[in-house]
């Protein structure tokens, strides 16, 4: 039985986001005015719409391409051994508080070697909710053309073959259907790369702690969980920490 998925032609991803500002107050008037008008719904249950905003902002701006910004890519490649137990997955992340400066070498990369979207694939899970197009907003706001694997607006789902889902993958069908990473890794058996942080500590750690080293592990833990799991469902051995590696 062959490998039901191209898994030598995947391009695993990750992003990680924070918000534009620090907090709420930091942000100018006008964006403070566009918020409250996106944020309304989640601010409806608290009275004091100030104070509403400011929480709506901590807990949501980060994940608004309008009001966030991408801090980490992280992207992944496997490289066939001669034997499965010999592949490698090679890693590399782009970093920083400058966004051109991670948007750039990353388009960069799909535009060289991952830019034909019938030869190769991107992966990553809820990429397509996600990743996808908050990379597509932030790369137009930023005045950067799209890269042909991200060109994907108005685009009929046949036509976005190149974007391996695996949220989509466990769905089986079910449309209504959400699953963590944390969860699908820990339901298939795989070990969990992830630190004792979640998505919810980005902005602290970027923010506050100034973590960046801290930021980019949990991004590539991703990177790697999304890898395991691509395995997992090829029937691939797992990898270990001998067959990963950075990419240069």
């Amino acid at each position: 039985m062959g490998i039901p998925y191209p898994i030598y032609d995947l391009l695993f991803l990750d992003i990680e986001t924070v918000s534009a500002y620090p907090t709420f107050d930091d942000a100018p008037p006008v964006e403070q005015e566009l918020f409250k008008e996106k944020a309304r719904y989640w601010m409806r249950e608290v009275e004091d719409q100030e104070e509403a905003a400011r929480l709506a902002y901590g807990a949501r701006a980060a994940i608004l391409a309008e009001f966030g910004q991408v801090v980490c890519i992280s992207m992944g490649f496997l490289t066939r051994g001669n034997r499965p137990e010999e592949d490698v997955l090679r890693i590399k992340s782009w970093y920083g508080s400058d966004e051109k400066a991670i948007l750039n070498p990353f388009s960069t990369v799909l535009e060289s070697h991952f830019g034909n979207p019938m030869s190769h694939l991107l992966c990553g899970h809820n990429i397509r909710e996600f990743d996808v197009p908050y990379l597509c907003r932030r790369m137009l706001m930023q005045d950067m053309p799209l890269p042909p694997m991200l060109d994907v607006a108005g685009k009929r789902p046949w036509q976005l073959k190149h974007i391996l889902d695996t949220m989509e993958l466990w769905k089986f069908g079910d449309i209504k259907h959400y699953i963590s990473l944390k969860l699908l890794t820990h339901c298939l058996g795989i070990d969990s790369p992830k630190s004792d942080i979640s998505g919810a500590d980005v902005g602290r750690l970027y923010y506050e702690e100034k973590d960046l080293d801290g930021l980019v592990r949990y991004c590539e833990g991703d990177v790697l969980a999304v890898a395991q799991v691509m395995r997992r469902l090829c029937n691939l051995p797992m990898l270990d920490v001998n067959q990963v590696t950075k990419a240069s």
